[in-house]
């Protein structure tokens, strides 16, 4: 058993640096870009006039960011080679997401809006695997090279994680369908082309068959944007949008008719290890600056880090950092190996262990700090309030707990879903 990282893994990391000081850093300091990363960054990303959205000149940011990382061969690099990538692997990816999170706030990887240097585009994987010819045909490369998006329209108000019971539908209408509902935390709405809109075309509540998936595009009369919901760490790109007798083509079903959901929990684990991977490297980054801080901060005469008190609190938090990086090894590891339903049990445990270890983190570091670690002079106060959001979004804490006592106590089975075949 060899515990190392594969050489061109490691080596890549180093060209992903290299990368980072030549091109992103001097990119994030011209003309005072800095200003989204320092203690101005909340009001300098947020139009606060216009609904709480990002400033149109931190997006064009982060987009000139994702052009330099497109053009030097990184941004692609878990999609497969024929479409610009390096046919990235899942432990590469989860390797790659902590490395950049560990280096703290900075536009190499801000994932407030699942921004890195490195892409985690599950929109091209799912148009690869599902999309129709025609589909392809119009939307790989933009989605390959970070340019044009659609958003995903699954939650509902009164639903939340529970997508079986939505109250979105569908119905035949001609040679397409008419949809009626409505959907919330639409992210990315905002500039969105196309909302992948879920809605229930046959069975009933409760059941998990019966969706199906419809690509919308936003400008359908019928289609509108109600509000954009402002939350614990601001700007926001999380709509409520409404849909009211929209019409689309039968071309715009993605996937099979009545098997949406199966689409999208493809990927769900391949996404979840790559934000437990995310979490664990922010906290990281959190206990690496805590311990730093507690060995040049002198109050009564001696380093903080002389104080037990201060000492243990830290040593639980790197021993858990330890101990969920092996497993998010392993369990990115075994994806590979056996596909991504084979370890949906440690998915779950990564996932909802290594966001909630990143908040405890970043709480743990504004005390080490005190009054500085609490101000916005510091990044913990951002690093907890983005990361508490992943408590919640990535499949709530308490899902992923019982989809592990699922699996635990035989309820669940780690087999792909009807209709999804891994490759």
């Amino acid at each position: 058993m060899n515990f190392d990282l594969p050489p061109e893994l490691a080596a890549y990391l180093l060209e992903l640096d290299d990368f980072i000081e030549r091109e992103i850093k001097p990119l994030e300091q011209q003309d005072d870009n800095i200003r989204f990363f320092d203690h101005r960054r909340e009001h300098a990303r947020t139009d606060w006039d216009n609904g709480g959205l990002p400033r149109a000149d931190w997006e064009a940011l982060l987009a000139e960011a994702k052009r330099r990382a497109d053009a030097a061969g990184h941004f692609r690099y878990p999609f497969p080679r024929e479409f610009g990538g390096r046919d990235g692997t899942n432990l590469g990816m989860a390797v790659i997401r902590e490395h950049l999170t560990s280096k703290g706030l900075g536009l190499h990887c801000d994932l407030q809006n699942e921004h890195a240097i490195v892409g985690n585009n599950i929109s091209l994987l799912l148009m690869l695997h599902y999309g129709s010819e025609a589909q392809k045909a119009e939307w790989v490369e933009p989605l390959a090279s970070g340019t044009q998006m659609f958003a995903f329209g699954i939650t509902e108000p009164a639903h939340g994680s529970d997508a079986t019971h939505m109250e979105s539908t569908a119905v035949p209408d001609g040679d397409g369908w008419r949809l009626n509902g409505e959907k919330t935390w639409n992210t990315g709405i905002h500039t969105a082309t196309h909302d992948l809109i879920f809605a229930r075309t046959s069975g009933k509540a409760g059941d998990g068959e019966g969706i199906t998936a419809f690509l919308v595009p936003t400008d359908s009369p019928g289609f509108a944007v109600k509000e954009m919901l402002w939350t614990f760490n601001m700007p926001t790109d999380h709509g409520h949008v409404t849909f009211e007798n929209v019409y689309v083509p039968g071309s715009a079903v993605f996937g099979q008719v009545g098997r949406g959901l199966q689409v999208v929990q493809h990927f769900f684990n391949e996404n979840r290890i790559r934000q437990a991977a995310s979490s664990l490297g922010a906290a990281q980054f959190c206990v690496n600056e805590a311990v730093a801080y507690a060995k040049v901060r002198k109050p009564f005469g001696k380093p903080l880090a002389a104080n037990q008190g201060i000492q243990f609190p830290l040593v639980e938090l790197q021993t858990q950092c330890e101990m969920l990086r092996a497993l998010i090894h392993k369990t990115a590891w075994l994806m590979d190996r056996d596909g991504a339903f084979s370890v949906s049990d440690k998915v779950s445990m990564c996932n909802y262990w290594g966001n909630r270890l990143c908040c405890e983190a970043a709480d743990r570091a504004m005390q080490v700090f005190g009054g500085m670690g609490y101000s916005r002079h510091q990044p913990f106060e951002h690093i907890y309030r983005h990361h508490r959001r992943y408590r919640i979004t990535e499949g709530a804490e308490e899902i992923q707990m019982r989809r592990v006592a699922g699996y635990l106590f035989g309820f669940m089975s780690q087999r792909a879903p009807k209709g999804v075949h891994e490759d």
